[in-house]
């Protein structure tokens, strides 16, 4: 039987990103940001909001040039070393394909090597493309961002989802994704439940009803 897959996002997963971009906009351009129910306000001194094209552009000025600003998230690392002795890992973030050495460097840095992927858009085909590919015994996601969850139920809905928000000041803001099977945001207690459903090796039940609670 193959082994198990882990699938996980990177930013306010593994390392911590909205507060050092938060602080980077705020020296470099005079620019407030909120990171709230996945939208990213960023507002002028006057109070006018930045337009969405130059928020784009704005994120990469930060990508890959700032990206020695971000912070392992704590225990994230300890948590995959746990779990990589019996699954194989991938980072699945959404950046784009120019950043891809970059993340893995980075990542590398924090004491984190495993295969990365960039991607752009829902992740639920791509994580169809790796389930596909490694034919695991179980697939476990894990992302912070609603979206993803409900991309992945849709295309891959045999995947466990693991909702996690691991920025203290922005968890409590943001509500459990209604698909996802469970909302854990400490490396700790997510180990422990990613764990136990490698060891089940069963696949994900056709609800999504969201277990744990909110920080």
């Amino acid at each position: 039987m193959n082994r198990p897959l882990l699938i996980t996002d990177c930013d306010e997963v593994l390392l911590h990103m909205v507060r050092h971009f938060g602080v980077w906009l705020r020296e470099h351009h005079d620019i407030a940001f909120d990171a709230g129910e996945g939208r990213f306000a960023m507002a002028r001194p006057d109070g006018n909001e930045v337009p969405d094209a130059e928020k784009w552009a704005l994120l990469n000025g930060f990508f890959p040039a700032e990206m020695a600003r971000q912070t392992l998230v704590p225990h994230a690392r300890e948590a995959l070393e746990r779990l990589g002795r019996d699954a194989d890992i991938v980072v699945l973030t959404n950046l784009g394909d120019h950043c891809r050495d970059a993340r893995i460097a980075q990542l590398a840095e924090h004491g984190i090597a495993h295969r990365v992927e960039t991607n752009q858009g829902g992740k639920g085909d791509p994580v169809a493309r790796l389930v596909a590919e490694y034919a695991p015994s179980v697939t476990v996601f894990v992302d912070d961002l609603h979206v993803h969850h409900e991309s992945v139920a849709r295309h891959s809905p045999g995947v466990h989802r693991l909702h996690m928000v691991s920025e203290p000041e922005l968890a409590p803001r943001v509500s459990p994704a209604a698909h996802a099977h469970a909302r854990i945001d400490d490396w700790r207690d997510a180990a422990d439940w990613i764990a136990a459903r490698f060891a089940a090796g069963l696949p994900a039940p056709d609800s999504t009803p969201t277990e744990g609670t909110r920080p």
